[in-house]
């Protein structure tokens, strides 16, 4: 029984134990397979898991497959008013809805994707909040009626405050979280493309994006780096390769390289602690 995260102990256990299955959020699956010692372990017994928690990045969720040999990994998508899993993925979908979207909805359980504005239903290939309705839904806030109107509608939806999309073949992919979204200059920006976008960019360990403050255009974009042990990038390469790949308003105008970022004590990103970083550190920059 491990009792705090670490990606060494981790690994050992599942090497010692011969364990089958290994659950996580993508921060854990990541800190474990760019370990120093990672290729020391034998990881074989390793068949099945879980990664959920928060967004999932394409690239980790592969390298979890074929790195650590979870073949038949799922991811589950909820959150704790739902007891928690609403969608999940499974070890018969195609491999293409395996890694990219967060599945389908379990048995017995409604959901729809609305305008967040409007509460209008959307269609597939449009972005909107994702919402749930059936047995798994919480009663209530205890003894905060106000908070537990706010989350469940009068029609018994319980409005999870994430972005999604559905597709044609009823699967859905989470966008980002509505807070999280970025405007710039009247574009919507969704920090969890751009995070699945950098994922792929050779030296990059995780990244993280968020909206900083600005006064011409409201929000602009930063993006946060763990570098791959060894990995030399610099902010000018950073931009370079996102300037050749993605739409001009989408490229990180700041980018910081940290050892980590802030997490909850379940090992969720706190992205408000990332922007307040932001903040802090290019009114150091201002006034140096």
């Amino acid at each position: 029984m491990i009792e705090l995260f670490d990606p060494l102990l981790v690994l050992a256990a599942v090497e010692k134990e011969r364990c089958t299955a290994l659950y996580g959020v993508p921060t854990m699956f990541i800190a474990e397979f760019t370990h120093p010692m990672f290729d020391m372990f034998d990881l074989s017994s390793l068949r099945t898991g879980i990664m959920a928690g928060s967004p999932c990045p394409i690239e980790a969720m592969k390298r979890v497959m074929n790195d650590m040999n979870m073949k038949e990994v799922t991811i589950a998508y909820g959150l704790t008013e739902a007891s928690p899993v609403f969608t999940q993925t499974s070890v018969d979908d195609p491999i293409e809805k395996r890694v990219e979207t967060v599945g389908t909805p379990l048995p017995h359980i409604e959901v729809k994707i609305v305008d967040p504005e409007t509460g209008e239903e959307l269609g597939p290939g449009e972005p909107g909040e994702i919402c749930c309705r059936g047995y798994n839904v919480m009663k209530g806030y205890y003894k905060m009626p106000e908070m537990t109107a706010e989350a469940i509608d009068e029609d018994g939806w319980l409005h999870s405050g994430d972005l999604a999309v559905m597709d044609e073949d009823g699967y859905y992919s989470i966008v980002g979280r509505i807070k999280d979204m970025i405007i710039r200059g009247g574009e919507n920006i969704y920090p969890r493309e751009i995070e699945e976008f950098l994922h792929t960019m050779p030296g990059v360990k995780d990244v993280q994006v968020v909206g900083i403050p600005d006064e011409k255009y409201g929000e602009i974009v930063g993006a946060f780096i763990i570098r791959e042990d060894g990995a030399d990038i610099l902010e000018e390469d950073v931009r370079d390769y996102a300037i050749q790949r993605i739409a001009r308003y989408k490229v990180p105008k700041h980018v910081f390289f940290v050892d980590e970022f802030p997490l909850t004590a379940s090992g969720k990103v706190q992205k408000f602690k990332l922007r307040e970083m932001a903040v802090e550190l290019l009114k150091k920059k201002e006034q140096s």
